[in-house]
């Protein structure tokens, strides 16, 4: 419990507002933690799954109707329009909170009210936040539980300060109509209303970890970023740390839990995961910027997630793990997903609910969107500073997307600032995992689309005035592509763990060992000072990837310029300078 008069009122008034039975405060022990899992099974609220082949794991299964995050659905409740900016909905705060607070009312009637504080970040970091989430389903608390750090201490650190996230969580009826997940920069809080799907109910994630965060950021002078924090020791047991941003489908959580190719482990590399989702950063008392993985499990997707894929995601799935909208597979009592293997059990239960047979049927067995939530811990390669106070001293920062001809296999901007311009540049061409057509551009500022919390034209700012404190300390800014294709739109690039190759002329760039080839856009590295030993790829295919084609650039200047606009005069002149700089360096 708690002694926090802030707290105390905020409980009381949700309570009156949302009438619960009782009340449950969370202290994210084992003891509470096994009696939440049972009581969920009696209730049917979770399915536990075999004990020896899958410790402590359990199956969940949402409503139909809801399934993933809903970005039509969510919205950035500030004081003015103007404020939330082009990319978000809007919503004035004070509507939504009327809106919320009738559909919310009396919602937990008959229902536990369950209080969760949590940490962002390790208990007592200087880098972290904490928050409170009310909520009325088990498995948010469950899933709350190993995605953060939940635990009596967290009222400890916080003591008497009024700094902290408010969280409302209702299922109310899981009603489409009437779900909304709404941020309130400006109030530290967040309602969530009518979903019970991860992504808008775990309301650490993205709710808070992006969403109100980059606001704080933007307001403390810190960066809450969608980006993975990885590790690289050398031969010599030195480890250099970079972040990294991709839209989704860019192969994010591979890279975050790589495993170096052969001939690079045997000579001694080795890649350790700090998080796979989200850095929050700071500039250190050395004025180098310091990341923190906010988090304390992931919550990964789990189609296309194997042995071969994502040795080390699999692997963190293997006890106290909870699985959401897969397959049950009955003949062991574990779970299946399409890309696990090529064995789809006969006799399951598919992700809705219903009898399938993985050989015969034409449905799939696990949701396209179905997730695992992991503990951190269970990684292999987790780093030994995933709980450090004081977090890790990023070299790099890497932007990335998924390009068939344009941008080069990498290249470095010319300076932090032209680095500013790569990623609020950056895009991504559709798949065909995505709905609509194939190939279509669609950018995706530093991956942050859907998670800055105010104007991304004063996200872009920021950005710029974050570089002019760290001055000559600042990371190295990256633009990567695995994505190349050749004319019969087949990947050149074999990828995966063979990134690491990549990655090693990226830190030996930060630490001037090798030289570089100036172009219009960047610095692009000499084909031979990229490692392709034991590796079936010649040298003139890797130059044909480092190439940069002008004419292909310079419409895709014309299209950065569109992209532009929609930023109207907030967009920093900074990065007008830029985008005309690379137009002249084009011609």
């Amino acid at each position: 419990m708690t002694t926090n008069k802030t707290v105390l009122a905020w409980i009381d008034e949700m309570k009156a507002l949302v009438n619960p039975d009782n009340v449950v405060f969370i202290d994210g022990s084992e003891e509470q933690t096994e009696k939440l899992r049972a009581e969920a099974v009696a209730i049917g609220e979770l399915e536990k799954l075999n004990e020896e082949l899958l410790p402590d794991c359990y199956l969940h299964r949402t409503k139909v109707n809801d399934v993933a995050r809903v970005e039509g659905r969510t919205f950035i409740c500030a004081k003015t329009k103007e404020n939330a900016g082009p990319t978000n909905n809007w919503m004035d705060p004070k509507e939504a909170y009327k809106m919320l607070y009738d559909i919310a009312k009396d919602s937990y009637k008959g229902r536990t009210m369950y209080v969760i504080p949590f940490s962002m970040g390790p208990i007592g970091s200087p880098l972290a936040k904490i928050g409170v989430e009310l909520t009325d389903s088990i498995y948010v608390v469950l899933n709350m539980v190993i995605m953060t750090r939940v635990s009596n201490e967290v009222w400890t650190a916080l003591g008497d300060s009024n700094d902290w996230v408010r969280g409302l969580h209702c299922r109310c009826d899981i009603d489409e109509e009437k779900r909304y997940i709404c941020q309130f920069p400006e109030d530290n809080t967040i309602i969530s209303v009518n979903s019970g799907y991860g992504g808008n109910v775990l309301l650490g994630k993205k709710c808070f970890a992006l969403r109100i965060a980059s606001y704080q950021g933007w307001k403390e002078g810190w960066m809450a970023e969608h980006m993975l924090i990885l590790g690289i020791e050398n031969p010599q047991g030195e480890v250099k740390y970079v972040a990294a941003a991709f839209p989704s489908a860019c192969g994010k959580t591979n890279l975050a839990m790589m495993i170096p190719p052969k001939y690079l482990r045997d000579k001694g590399y080795k890649v350790w995961t700090v998080g796979d989702d989200i850095a929050w950063m700071r500039i250190g008392e050395d004025g180098r910027l310091w990341a923190i993985n906010p988090e304390n499990g992931f919550f990964g997707v789990a189609p296309g997630t194997n042995e071969k894929s994502n040795f080390n995601a699999l692997a963190s799935t293997k006890k106290g793990t909870i699985f959401t909208n897969v397959a049950h597979n009955l003949d062991n009592n574990t779970v299946w997903w399409e890309g696990l293997d090529k064995n789809p059990p006969e006799n399951a239960i598919e992700w809705k609910g219903n009898p399938w047979n993985g050989k015969t049927s034409e449905e799939k067995g696990a949701h396209p969107n179905s997730r695992f939530t992991a503990p951190a811990v269970n990684c292999p390669c987790i780093s030994s500073e995933f709980e450090s106070q004081s977090g890790v001293p990023i070299s790099a920062i890497i932007f990335g997307g998924r390009r068939a001809k344009t941008a080069p296999l990498v290249y470095q901007s010319k300076d932090w600032e032209n680095g500013v311009f790569v990623g609020s540049a950056m895009a991504s061409e559709t798949t065909a995992a995505a709905a609509g057509a194939v190939g279509v551009v669609r950018r995706d500022p530093m991956a942050m689309l859907p998670f800055c919390g105010y104007h991304m034209g004063d996200y872009f700012r920021h950005w710029l005035e974050m570089g002019k404190k760290l001055g000559d300390k600042a990371p190295k800014i990256f633009n990567v592509n695995w994505f190349r294709l050749d004319d019969e739109g087949h990947f050149i690039w074999p990828g995966f763990g063979d990134n690491m190759r990549v990655l090693n002329w990226i830190i030996d760039r930060c630490e001037g060992k090798v030289d570089a080839v100036e172009t219009p856009i960047g610095f692009v590295p000499k084909a031979e000072d990229i490692d392709l030993t034991d590796l079936d790829f010649d040298i003139e295919t890797l130059k044909s990837i480092l190439e940069v084609d002008k004419d292909t650039w310079v419409k895709e200047a014309a299209e950065i310029e569109e992209h532009y606009k929609k930023f109207g005069d907030r967009l920093p002149e900074e990065l007008k300078n830029q985008l005309n700089n690379l137009k002249a360096n084009l011609k």
